[in-house]
Formats: C-alpha cells, sequence, structure tokens
C-alpha cells in the first residue's frame, strides 16, 4: 500500500457531512484521474462514507484522516480502509495499524516526533500544519538529517494550487493534501464539475514538476 501511496502526488483532504454525498464525490474525483481519497474522521457520517466508497469504487485508494482516537481506530481497521491520518504522532495508533497490516501515516511537525516515527517503522509522515508550522524552507531544513532513511512527507494544512510545487519539487515530499480540491460547501451544493476541474487542475500541477 506504501508503493502505491506514494504513486499519488495530491491526496485529497475531504471532509463529507452527508454519506449520501460520498458515491458522487468519489466518482467526480475518479473522472478527474484521481484514484484517491482521505475521509476525515471528522463527522458522524465519516463512518458510512468510507464504507460507500470502499464499496462502490474497490479501484480507488480509501483513507481515512484525522483519526485520533483508538475508537476510530478500531473503526478503520473494521471498514477495512487502505490507509490512516493523523495531525499528530500517538504511538498506539500507530502499532494498532501495523498490527492490523494497515497502512499509518502519522503527523509530525519537529525533529523529534520524526525519531519517533522512524522508531515505530513509519516510512511516510504527514507535517502538519504545514503552512503555518513553515512550509517548504522549513520542510526541507527538517527532514534534511533524515534523508539517508529515505522517509518521505505529505504536507498538509495551507497547501493550495498556487504553493503545492513549491512542496512538491522537494525530494522528501511524495505527496501533498489538500482540502481545496472539494470544499465543504462544494459538497454540499453537489458542485461535482468544479470538483473534478479542480482535480485535473492540481494534477496538471502536480505533473508540471515531475
Amino acid at each position: 500500500m506504501l508503493e502505491k501511496l506514494l504513486k499519488c502526488p495530491v491526496i485529497p483532504v475531504i471532509v463529507i457531512n452527508d454519506a449520501a454525498d460520498a458515491e458522487p464525490l468519489a466518482e467526480a474525483l475518479l473522472e478527474g484521474g484521481m484514484n484517491v481519497i482521505e475521509v476525515t474522521c471528522r463527522t458522524a457520517a465519516a463512518e458510512a462514507a468510507l464504507k460507500n466508497i470502499k464499496k462502490a469504487f474497490p479501484e480507488m485508494l480509501v483513507g481515512a484522516g484525522t483519526v485520533v482516537t483508538m475508537d476510530q481506530a478500531k473503526m478503520c481497521i473494521d471498514v477495512g480502509v487502505d490507509f490512516g491520518l493523523a495531525p499528530g504522532l500517538n504511538p498506539a495508533t500507530v502499532t494498532y495499524f501495523s498490527d492490523h497490516e494497515t497502512l499509518f501515516v502519522p503527523g509530525v511537525m519537529t525533529p523529534s516526533e520524526i525519531e519517533q516515527g522512524l522508531s515505530l517503522g513509519c516510512k511516510m509522515l504527514k507535517f502538519f500544519p504545514a503552512g503555518a508550522a513553515g512550509g517548504p524552507n522549513l520542510l526541507k531544513n527538517l527532514a534534511a538529517p533524515y534523508a539517508s532513511h529515505q522517509i518521505k512527507f505529505c504536507p498538509t494544512g495551507g497547501v493550495n494550487l498556487e504553493n503545492m510545487t513549491d512542496y512538491l519539487s522537494l525530494s522528501c515530499v511524495s505527496a501533498i493534501g489538500g482540502s481545496w480540491l472539494a470544499t465543504q460547501q462544494q459538497i454540499a451544493d453537489k458542485n461535482w464539475s468544479v470538483i473534478t476541474e479542480q482535480v485535473k487542475a492540481a494534477l496538471v500541477r502536480a505533473t508540471s514538476i515531475s
């Protein structure tokens, strides 16, 4: 799963308030050329949304984001998500996913957290909140001492179409996470065609630096 996720330069970070929107949203992403999704566990609809997407689109990499409690971790494993992510690093959560042979990407912002992630066997880390923490320059300097470990980062938070290539041009970055690809308002308004076009634009921007 790590190898598959490393091939995805852009991961849409999605908040779904109505599980009925999950399938048309996933279809809009796929139509734009994106076969990965991160549904955050911030709403009561998250579990049903994850189930709906997993069932309807087996070709899609379905991840659960904002996994911050053990109950959420257990829900993710029960649903059968392909991977999980969190804004922080909780060793218990990392271990739980590992014990269930499911990829987990914890969030880090300091050298100590990176080293803790390495000690737990993490090969991919979420740099969060990327923009507020210091952006591409901070991440470049933060990751430099760990280059020999070949760990990859997914900056999220404050990343957008305008600055995404600043992150993706860093050798330590394999993907960026973006909430602008499908905003809560766009989902509520069912602007599926707009979301598809945003996805296409992001992928064009991502491939421009490869």
